[in-house]
């Protein structure tokens, strides 16, 4: 009975707000999560320059907690942008705009650019809606 009280009075939304305007930016992507293959990223979080190689060394790849990137709406702006949110506190959030650089470090994010070791050929094939069938396969020449 308490717990179903409890829950009845905590608030359901995150309080993450617009950058420029200061109003209410609602979600429309999924979380993905931050992580970190170099020492200087440890760094830059707090980390000695020991402890951050040692920590390198040892698991190769470190997941950030309290950092992701996400793609919120703006009813002010009428545009959707993709930022780079640091949990600071509990319900507390920080937004800035998504570098470029911050996209090769998130997981399960699809490359804009496409997968580098998938051919010109499997591309074109995955674009296609219609079946050709045997006349993709012919032969040039």
């Amino acid at each position: 009975m308490a717990s179903s009280r409890r829950n009845r009075s905590r608030s359901k939304r995150r309080s993450i707000y617009c950058p420029d305007h200061g109003t209410y930016l609602d979600s429309v992507s999924q979380k993905y999560p931050l992580y970190t293959t170099q020492a200087e990223h440890l760094q830059q979080r707090g980390l000695s320059r020991l402890r951050s190689l040692t920590v390198i060394a040892g698991y190769g790849t470190v997941p950030l907690t309290g950092e992701w990137l996400e793609a919120f709406w703006c009813d002010h702006c009428q545009e959707t942008r993709w930022y780079h949110v640091h949990k600071t506190a509990a319900n507390q959030y920080t937004l800035e705009v998504a570098p470029e650089t911050l996209w090769m470090q998130a997981s399960g994010v699809i490359q804009p650019t496409g997968n580098p070791t998938v051919s010109e050929f499997t591309r074109r094939q995955a674009r296609q809606t219609q079946y050709q069938g045997i006349k993709d396969f012919r032969r040039i020449g």
